[in-house]
């Protein structure tokens, strides 16, 4: 199986299929996880290159995946969400995310923020 570039785990499927449709446009390969549990299965069968990950998803937050991931992986994790507060940016940090954008968010900024995340990886 092809290792994946992206996963996504947002709760809105139109969020995912517009970041699918941009981000594969962009070359990367990508897939959707519409729930935390879910996408901690995804994430640990596929070992994606970058996560983007929305904070309020049903079941498991954002956070608590984060957190999980931490534990084992050091991927880089892009926090995309509605929660704009100060206190909300700075527990996604804490909790292990690379990045913090804010929705809505502007695509050139999101694919810059990738790029950049990839690219201190070195792969």
């Amino acid at each position: 199986m092809e290792q994946l570039d992206v996963l996504v785990i947002d709760d809105d499927a139109n969020i995912c299929q517009l970041l699918r449709l941009y981000l594969e446009k962009e070359g990367y390969r990508v897939e959707c996880a519409y729930q935390g549990a879910q996408g901690l299965e995804v994430f640990n069968a596929r070992s994606p290159r970058l996560l983007i990950l929305d904070i309020m998803l049903p079941g498991m937050s954002g956070w608590d995946v984060c957190k999980e991931i931490r534990k084992h992986a050091n991927t880089p994790i892009l926090m995309l969400t509605a929660r704009s507060g100060v206190e909300d940016r700075i527990a996604g940090l804490n909790a292990g995310a690379d990045y913090y954008l804010t929705k809505p968010f502007d695509t050139r900024e999101l694919l810059a923020c990738i790029n950049a995340l990839l690219r201190r990886q070195g792969k």
